[in-house]
This record gives C-alpha cells, structure tokens and sequence, in this order.
C-alpha cells in the first residue's frame, strides 16, 4: 500500500521535501512529511488499490494480523504502531524530550516515543544535537532551562551535545534523551506512534501570532535520561547491500542497497515498511520510486525487489 503523505507548514520547514517526493503542490516551509501515520487525527490514508481512500487504522482494523502479525496486534489493536516522517529544518528545531512508555501513560494515556533519525542530506555545517555533554542534575537542568538567554544564548546549549551532520549519520533517540534537528538537516524518521513532546528551549522564537512558543519545562524534568553516553551517533557498515541499523523493542531498521534484484525475507511476522531514499524499483509488483514509502503486509512481507535504489525497512 501507498499512502496520501500529510505534508505540514512549520515556522523552521524548509523547501526540500516536495521536490524530494516529486509532487505537483504549492505549500511554503514544509517542515514534516508524514508518510505514514496512525495517529488519531493525523492517520493517512491509502492511495492505491483495494483499500484506496481508507484510513490506516481502518485498513489496519479489517485486516488484523494479516497487517501488522500476530503479535503486534494482539499488543496494539487497531492503531498502526509506527510513524514515519522526512522532516526539512531550514531553522533548527526546539530542544525538546520525550516520555518514556510508563510516564507517557500516566500523564497521557498513550505510548511513549523513542525514535531514530537517518540523515539523507545535510548543508555544510549542519549540526545535529542528541544527548548530554556534561552530568547534571534535574535541579541544575531546571535552572539552566528558566534562566535568561545571554545575547540569544540559553545556559541550556552549554549541557547539550553537539555532532556535525553528514549524509548516512544514524542517531538513535530513546525516550528521555534531549534532542534537537539542526538547520541544514534533511532525514528520515521513525518512531514510535505517539506525538507527546516537551519543548525545553525554543531559541526565544514566536508563533503565528507573535507569542512566545510553550515551553515544558518542569514536564520533561522528570522524563530526561540524565546519563552521559560516550556516543550518540549510531554506528552501522555501510558496505554491505544490507545494513541492521537499529534493533530495539520498538522497531527494527536496515539500510538496503539493491542494484538489479533483491529477495529479502525477514523471517518475522510482522508488516515491512520500505523508505526509497534514492532510485526507483518495483517492490512485490508496486513502482516505487525515491520519497515514496510502502507498507508491506505480514502476510507477503518476503520483499522481491527489481530496480536499482536504497532504501530504509522497518518492522517489528
């Protein structure tokens, strides 16, 4: 199945993601493109096919396990477990955290959201910030959030790590690990269906209408990972035709590079979702070209790939 992506106008969107994707339409800063998404309120809906003009939960409620696998919707019902986005920052986007699953139910009744980011393209000097620089406390982190910016500077930035930005970088964000996406960065992201997020510092800007963007700052206090890692850029060998990129509870990703014919069996019963990065090729009798994304069934998730393209997979 192909999917109407909801493409949304953000006050950091840039210009990259409409001609990524091909698309005749006039719409100014697109900042996120949600390729696929169950989410209530925001779910996509099928472009092709039987269930054309269908929403995705609806699809995913008539087909059960034949959609998602057994497993997966004996844990999540009819909600659609993954949401899949490219996302284009001409500004960089607020420093924000989110709650892991047992928080995120308590105050919000809904999943947490760990996440990944895989950079497509990136500017020259594009930065990427994820993780803790230096230990502190969630009292100091309270203080470094509410105190004044110094010449547009927050004490916040100063605890932040900061990586540049290349194409191919892999960055894993599991829930309570700060975060924030860099001017310059064009990637793909997929997470957790779940869109609870606290914005910690937002570089002073506005909204639409001229006031100052919500912050949730005594929120994410208690949702923040404090731990300092020695890396938080993923690791992964680029070499091969097929790369594991991340394998968690929540969604496992490879980086497939296919130059003919591929025949790829997952050897799990679970749906596939499949991200053209670049290229085209016909994927189980669908054209897919780059920007476009597929969801695959559990029931005829043996991938055989034609074509000559790079593409992201996920499943469960």
């Amino acid at each position: 199945m192909k999917f109407n992506a909801l493409l949304k106008s953000t006050i950091w969107g840039g210009e990259k993601i409409i001609p990524f994707k091909h698309l005749d339409v006039q719409q100014e800063n697109v900042g996120e493109s949600w390729e696929i998404s169950g989410v209530p309120g925001n779910e996509t809906v099928v472009a092709n096919g039987e269930y054309a003009g269908k929403k995705l939960n609806e699809v995913v409620a008539e087909l059960k396990e034949k959609l998602v696998g057994k497993d997966n919707y004996e844990r999540f019902g009819n909600e659609f477990p993954l949401l899949i986005k490219f996302i284009d920052s001409r500004q960089d986007l607020s420093v924000q955290v989110h709650p892991g699953d047992k928080l995120a139910m308590e105050r919000h009744g809904c999943a947490g959201k760990t996440e990944m980011w895989y950079i497509i393209k990136s500017d020259v000097g594009a930065k990427i910030y994820a993780g803790l620089s230096k230990s502190i406390t969630p009292d100091e982190y309270e203080k470094l959030a509410t105190a004044e910016p110094i010449n547009g500077h927050s004490p916040m930035q100063d605890v932040i790590a900061t990586h540049e930005a290349h194409q191919g970088d892999l960055y894993f964000l599991p829930a309570g690990r700060l975060h924030a996406i860099g001017a310059g960065n064009f990637l793909a992201e997929i997470q957790q269906t779940s869109d609870i997020t606290y914005r910690v510092y937002d570089f002073g800007r506005k909204d639409a209408h001229g006031n100052p963007r919500e912050l949730h700052i005594e929120q994410a206090k208690e949702a923040i990972d404090y731990q300092v890692w020695p890396e938080y850029r993923t690791s992964y060998d680029s070499t091969k035709p097929t790369s594991q990129l991340i394998n968690c509870p929540y969604f496992n990703v490879n980086r497939v590079v296919v130059q003919v014919a591929a025949q790829i069996d997952f050897h799990v019963d679970s749906f596939v979702v499949v991200v053209c990065l670049w290229g085209e090729a016909n994927i189980n009798g669908i054209k897919v070209r780059q920007g476009e994304t597929l969801l695959v069934p559990a029931c005829e998730n043996i991938l055989y790939i034609f074509g000559n393209a790079t593409f992201l997979t996920a499943t469960m």
